[in-house]
């Protein structure tokens, strides 16, 4: 995990990225502990599932490498910070119920040493993680306009086979696959989120939270967001993809990976 992408990247993070309450729900259902239980979130960014965890019922140790992330976090008694990465857990053995790794996997500098830490401080508890495959989406009208950027998500995200062969190596523990369809007002403001509202993609600080423009180069973004705002000034891309405006969900290939004890 790299700090100082996030350092760029997490400037003014929270105002377009908060807690979805459907993802939130799906996390609880996974996880599946008693009150009072503790999970680990790593890459945990500014807080925002480790706090809305904690209003159900969980002590969290929020792991995040980013300074700027960690400064936008929201002060709570049950949410402890820790400067760490997910390949140096600043945790000790054994010591969390459960572990929750969300839309950080492909952040993880050295996944084989990532997934030897969380088995060390979280042996026998659940491991949930919250990805995504793009090869798995339904047709999406989002390459025609930024390429470059949507196929850097084929080589940042790997084949869900690749993760749960990646976790299977050193859990040994039983693994469920769920999928996730994004609804037509999903609050977490991800890159595929603009899926049935193309404006947001015009809007320059969301798109700044969104690590796939971040990253990109100045042309791609620009190029696309030209290109985009012509069709909808237009209504070329209402006549080719309005029928999304009206449709509640689209799978893009967002996962939930839970490997548990049977």
């Amino acid at each position: 995990m790299t700090p100082t992408r996030y350092d760029r990247i997490g400037i003014n993070y929270t105002q377009n990225r908060k807690a979805d309450i459907r993802i939130v729900r799906s996390l609880d259902r996974l996880l599946n502990l008693p009150d009072g239980s503790t999970i680990a979130d790593m890459g945990a960014g500014t807080g925002n599932y480790a706090n809305a965890l904690e209003n159900s019922g969980y002590d969290l140790k929020a792991v995040e490498p980013s300074q700027e992330m960690r400064s936008q976090a929201k002060a709570d008694a049950k949410v402890e910070w820790l400067c760490g990465t997910a390949e140096k857990i600043p945790l000790t053995d054994s010591s969390v119920d459960g572990v929750i790794v969300i839309l950080a996997l492909h952040h993880f500098s050295a996944p084989v040493e990532a997934a030897a830490e969380i088995q060390r401080i979280c042996p026998r508890g659940p491991l949930v993680i919250f990805t995504i495959d793009p090869r798995q989406s339904e047709d999406f009208w989002f390459e025609r306009y930024f390429p470059d950027i949507y196929r850097q998500d084929f080589r940042s995200f790997p084949p869900i086979e690749d993760v749960v062969d990646l976790f299977a190596c050193t859990r040994k523990e039983s693994c469920e696959i769920e999928k996730f369809p994004l609804p037509h007002d999903l609050t977490d403001l991800n890159m595929y989120s603009g899926w049935n509202r193309p404006e947001l993609y015009l809007d320059p600080q969301a798109r700044q939270s969104m690590s796939g423009f971040a990253l990109a180069s100045a042309s791609s973004v620009d190029s696309g967001v030209g290109s985009l705002g012509h069709h909808l000034k237009s209504g070329k891309w209402d006549q080719q993809y309005g029928h999304l405006r009206k449709q509640k969900y689209f799978d893009a290939g967002f996962r939930f990976i839970k490997f548990y004890e049977n």
